[in-house]
């Protein structure tokens, strides 16, 4: 079997034991997520939450962001961690939005990453989810794990994992893909000790006998 006979064989199952897989990450439209996402470094979903809960009634538009006062904004912020830079890149990347696109967040992704704070990972999530477009994968952290552990990769950059991923994946699940792992991770396959007993793909993993 193959590496993308297994992945497909996997992802299968994955979507079968988590139907409701999908981004945790509340927004309503593509300048809340683009933000939320930026926050999202480093920092729980379910914190992010909280603070866009509020953040969102305040800046509704990007003209809103281009305009705050840098320190207020990363007081706003702060526990999220690593506020100074988020609210630098937030900041910079709206006053660009405003001056380059139209007060609109671009829906590419060459135009994504032209944007402060944004590289592939939070490009890919906003255009999959604000946008319905299929143009990379996103890797976190639970995304590299599991495709290290599952054997779909050797590599332990970000971008390089994605094109391995890339080339065994078919690219109607590019988008939600992520999100089977993150849930899988999440629930099972934990960083430290892997609950591989209890694993829905155990009996496809490479790695089980390291940690069982």
């Amino acid at each position: 079997m193959n590496a993308q006979q297994s992945f497909f064989r996997v992802i299968t199952i994955l979507k079968e034991t988590y139907p409701r897989a999908r981004i945790a990450l509340n927004f309503s439209n593509p300048l809340e997520l683009l933000v939320a996402t930026i926050l999202s470094a480093q920092c729980t979903d379910k914190r992010v939450n909280i603070i866009t809960e509020s953040l969102f009634k305040r800046y509704r538009s990007a003209q809103d962001y281009a305009h705050a006062d840098i320190k207020t904004f990363a007081q706003e912020i702060r526990s999220a961690g690593f506020y100074n830079a988020k609210a630098k890149n937030i900041i910079a990347a709206c006053i660009m939005i405003v001056t380059d696109f139209s007060g609109k967040v671009p829906g590419t992704m060459a135009e994504l990453i032209q944007l402060p704070g944004v590289a592939r990972k939070t490009a890919n999530v906003v255009l999959f989810n604000a946008f319905g477009k299929n143009e990379g994968i996103a890797v976190d952290t639970h995304a590299r794990r599991l495709s290290q552990r599952l054997g779909f990769t050797r590599q332990d950059d970000p971008a390089k994992i994605e094109q391995d991923l890339m080339r065994i994946v078919d690219k109607k699940d590019w988008g939600s893909v992520t999100y089977l792992f993150i849930e899988h991770g999440r629930a099972i396959c934990h960083a430290r000790k892997p609950l591989c007993l209890q694993c829905c793909v155990a009996h496809l993993c490479p790695s089980k006998n390291k940690f069982c």
